[in-house]
């Protein structure tokens, strides 16, 4: 059961990007920086995952001279993400049964 867990959204910043993402319909760096106190490199890293796995889609634009990057959860994000939390709520329910 605990091998079924998707490892993409195993990691603790990728489960609160995604998270936040789901709940927020969409989100910018700044954003998800903040919330989730993460460095711009490490948010860069775990977003760049997400995205290879095409979950998150990443668009770059201008906001008058400056740079903004948001991300919106894919379709296949927005699935996949569900079967995880569903998957991990067995393994929590198995574990409150044990």
């Amino acid at each position: 059961m605990i091998r079924d867990l998707n490892e993409v959204f195993h990691g603790r910043a990728r489960l609160g990007i995604m998270t936040l993402l789901s709940s927020l319909g969409q989100a910018d760096f700044s954003t998800l920086k903040e919330r989730l106190e993460l460095t711009d490199g490490n948010l860069g890293a775990q977003i760049r995952v997400l995205e290879e796995a095409g979950y998150v889609k990443v668009e770059k634009s201008f906001v008058g001279r400056k740079p903004r990057t948001t991300m919106t959860p894919t379709a296949a994000g927005r699935k996949a993400f569900r079967a995880y939390l569903d998957r991990l709520e067995e393994v929590i329910e198995a574990a409150r049964q044990g």
